[in-house]
């Protein structure tokens, strides 16, 4: 079974919020953020990821999405505050790791003892 992501969106610190779900966190985040997809995030510019919870079966984050979807609002934001106080875009962090685990095995791949090196540096 594959796992699932839970994820706010919004547009500004206390914006508009939107609450989704995903297999795909990266690619969704670069959807919403393109806007390559109509609907209610491309329509209020809801571009900033600012909440994430990762879950190990999509079943699981399908439930958690539709129960904070009918939270009060002030909950949703309570949460947000806790785990993301400046409404920091989670999106750079997320590419950031994303291009590290990429050339992480890119390196490993091409020479191990290299990724040794290279780690060690500093540069992944």
């Amino acid at each position: 079974m594959q796992g699932g992501w839970v994820y706010v969106m919004t547009n500004r610190p206390n914006g508009t919020l939107y609450v989704g779900v995903t297999s795909d966190l990266a690619r969704r985040a670069w959807e919403h953020r393109e806007g390559v997809v109509d609907g209610f995030t491309k329509r209020y510019g809801l571009k900033r990821l600012v909440y994430v919870e990762r879950y190990d079966d999509i079943h699981s984050a399908i439930q958690r999405e539709k129960l904070m979807k009918h939270w009060p609002r002030a909950w949703k934001v309570r949460l947000i505050l806790r785990e993301n106080p400046h409404w920091n875009d989670l999106h750079e962090r997320l590419a950031l790791r994303l291009r590290e685990f990429v050339s992480s095995i890119v390196m490993r791949e091409l020479d191990p003892r290299l990724s040794v090196k290279v780690h060690a540096l500093g540069f992944l």
